[in-house]
């Protein structure tokens, strides 16, 4: 069944191409064959089209970038049967030159024909506002100034999802320095003051409610695109959990970007990094999480020399970036103050991570120690109070006693408070605390 209805699509593009070539002076608009989405859905590929309520040229390109993927030789075809048409001039040609691939100038010529009024207006389908260009659907070989004449295709990851309906994301690479974070836990084993998981669960309210807000209510006209986030305070705190939950509970993919990949020493290398980042992540509804993001977005510095001049250019570059993005960013830092002012106030929510208290130790200590762990004389409320640990810390407490015990084959599990002591000394040494 799909088969077939790709086989009918791609015969009704056949049918356009045809028409030109025999109507070259005529308005498409007015006269090419129509195009009735109702006849194509029920597939992915004609579903796509109606979900995205595509225009008629919009199909039509949109067919052609497909064209070397599903029908490689549909223009040769027509070209045997009509080989002396303009068309095949401002097309490529493979190696044999046997095979014809589209261009952005083949494509004027479908849409506008003989008319340079007509060909000039379909360059406006191939700029960033257009839904094919903005949602990294369509890609041409060529972004320099022979882009006319660039051959057009569709991107890997777009061929798949409208394709086949599954979305690939991407691993950690040059081009895409972020890995994707994934968690087992729920919200309950965050144990954070109710206050600041209130102010992450209301994240969540904007990716439920933004839509409506945006484009129902009109305020995109003068609200920014997107949502930026800062995760503030110490190591091991809940920072990165909290964002994975995030993307957990409104399923979405979390991103966590590798800084040191991004920084560079060459001038505009940092720049065009963090471009190719952006670019990759836009329009996906991909979570970008920068942990330790004090390394590129922190404060400007008075210019003394060149390198000053630059770095400050970088955090320039990334102010305009985060504020045209139109998904969620969370950026992640030990101290508030370390971040530019200017992105500080462009953050619509500042979120404190503070060391757990006493009570909060309490529930760590309770909700992950292992039920087969059986602790001897040991008073897990005189330990959460005496011992100021992160969560990241107890955990790392929890896992050392855990292995020790597993290795001492007791029959019971028994862990000592001497054994527990030792793990916690353990973290505060790591530190350079003094432990007592």
């Amino acid at each position: 069944m799909e088969s077939k209805k790709l086989q009918q699509i791609f015969s009704y593009l056949e049918q356009v191409i045809i028409w030109r070539i025999n109507n070259p002076s005529k308005d498409f608009n007015i006269e090419a064959p129509g195009f009735s989405t109702s006849d194509h859905e029920g597939f992915p590929l004609g579903d796509y089209i109606s979900e995205k309520e595509l225009a008629h040229q919009e199909v039509v390109i949109l067919l052609m970038a497909l064209m070397p993927r599903l029908d490689p030789a549909l223009l040769r075809r027509i070209y045997l049967e009509v080989p002396n048409s303009v068309l095949f001039d401002v097309c490529s040609t493979n190696d044999s030159g046997r095979l014809f691939y589209p261009t952005v100038e083949a494509i004027q010529y479908i849409l506008g024909g003989s008319c340079i009024a007509g060909r000039l207006q379909v360059l406006q389908y191939f700029d960033d506002s257009n839904i094919l260009i903005k949602e990294n659907i369509i890609k041409l070989a060529n972004q320099d100034e022979d882009a006319i004449g660039s051959k057009i295709n569709v991107t890997q990851e777009a061929f798949n999802r409208i394709l086949q309906g599954i979305e690939l994301l991407p691993k950690m690479s040059k081009d895409f320095p972020a890995e994707q974070l994934h968690t087992r836990r729920s919200w309950s084993d965050l144990i954070l003051p109710q206050s600041t998981l209130n102010e992450l669960q209301s994240i969540e309210a904007w990716y439920s409610s933004s839509n409506i807000l945006m484009e129902e209510w009109g305020m995109q006209k003068t609200l920014k695109p997107g949502f930026r986030v800062l995760f503030y305070g110490d190591p091991g705190t809940g920072k990165t959990l909290a964002a994975s939950l995030l993307g957990k509970y409104i399923n979405r993919p979390v991103f966590r970007v590798d800084v040191s990949m991004l920084v560079s020493k060459y001038i505009g290398e940092t720049e065009k990094h963090l471009a190719k980042l952006f670019d990759k992540a836009e329009n996906k509804d991909w979570i970008l999480f920068f942990d330790e993001a004090d390394s590129i977005f922190g404060k400007r510095t008075n210019v003394r020399d060149a390198h000053d001049k630059y770095a400050n250019q970088e955090v320039s570059y990334l102010l305009q970036r985060i504020e045209t993005f139109s998904g969620l960013i969370i950026l992640a830092s030990n101290y508030k103050n370390n971040m530019d002012k200017a992105f500080t106030r462009r953050f619509h929510s500042c979120i404190r991570f503070n060391s757990p208290k006493h009570e909060e130790r309490l529930r760590i200590w309770q909700h992950n120690l292992p039920k087969q762990l059986n602790l001897e004389n040991i008073d897990l409320n005189d330990i959460a109070r005496r011992y100021e640990l992160t969560g990241s810390n107890i955990m790392n407490v929890i896992q050392d006693i855990s292995l020790k015990t597993i290795a001492s084959k007791s029959a019971d599990y028994k862990v000592s408070l001497d054994v527990l002591k030792e793990s916690i000394q353990k973290e505060y040494l790591k530190e350079d605390r003094i432990f007592a």
